[in-house]
């Protein structure tokens, strides 16, 4: 048994089900979901477990079944005993300790816990085509959904995602992340424009209101608002079928882009992620997608 800790968006989780689900397949193994952080949200913006939307392999575990892998009691004979139990009966606990890749994760065994973001495809890419089928969402698009699919198809689209929210009405959310500035964005307009005629964007935001007063493009622009609240979900699928993504400091807007399928598609990343330079984001970009 494998058990990885969700928390965060969906995003974020959906990073944690893949790499516990390459996890899973290398050993052979059931993996499991720890939602218990999701007991108790508070915050500006509080989350929920979101990956049930998704035709995912895994199942939620039991308060119990995590117990078994806990092993920082406040009692140290408590906890060194824990350790012993543990190695008796080969149970692990695999805690991230940097932003950047772990090549030690690939040989984690079974009967393992795993807690950490695993902001990397390099956690899951030998497995890419088994997680694009698996975040494949349940539900079919609704009427309007399924006609801005059939518009982004039939043209040069290129999704632009602005993530604001948070990032700027909380403190703390802020300095950690920051946001990307209208001059990115005009850079990252600017590469696509010279490389893919007749482009048409499409752009995605959980702020629309100051997109369409900031962002203002000489191009063919439609804006995505429909999703917004309960279904913003389904503005992932509308992004991943672009063929071109210009995306945010967003771990939702990169996987967006992570799900195009177009096989000529440009990905335009942000080259700074977060407020605090320490932070290792070097392997968070995929190598063909371009950083500006």
């Amino acid at each position: 048994m494998i058990i990885t800790r969700l928390i965060g968006g969906l995003g974020n989780q959906m990073f944690q089900y893949a790499a516990g689900r390459r996890t899973a397949i290398a050993n052979k193994a059931e993996l499991k979901l720890d939602i218990t952080g999701y007991d108790h949200q508070v915050g500006i913006t509080p989350r929920k477990y979101m990956l049930d939307i998704f035709n995912i392999h895994a199942s939620i575990v039991s308060k119990q079944e995590i117990k078994l892998f806990n092993n920082y009691s406040k009692n140290i004979i408590q906890r060194n005993l824990h350790r012993i139990v543990s190695s008796l009966f080969r149970r692990h606990y695999f805690r991230q300790k940097s932003s950047g890749f772990d090549h030690k994760f690939l040989s984690i065994s079974d009967n393992s816990y795993l807690d950490g973001h695993w902001g990397s495809e390099k956690y899951f890419s030998d497995i890419g085509d088994v997680i694009r089928k698996e975040f494949m969402l349940k539900n079919s698009p609704n009427k309007k959904n399924s006609q801005l699919i059939q518009r982004i198809n039939n043209c040069n689209s290129v999704s632009i995602h602005v993530r604001r929210s948070d990032y700027v009405n909380d403190k703390k959310t802020h300095d950690f992340h920051g946001v990307c500035g209208l001059d990115y964005y005009k850079k990252a307009v600017s590469f696509i424009t010279k490389k893919v005629p007749n482009t048409v964007f499409f752009i995605f935001s959980d702020d629309p209101t100051w997109c369409k007063q900031n962002l203002r493009l000489p191009y063919s622009t439609i804006y995505v608002t429909h999703n917004l609240g309960n279904k913003d979900y389904e503005d992932m699928r509308l992004m991943s079928t672009c063929k071109h993504n210009i995306i945010a400091n967003s771990s939702f807007s990169w996987w967006g882009a992570w799900l195009n399928s177009h096989k000529n598609k440009m990905i335009i990343a942000p080259n700074k992620w977060f407020n605090i330079p320490t932070i290792n984001t070097r392997d968070l970009i995929p190598q063909s997608w371009i950083k500006i």
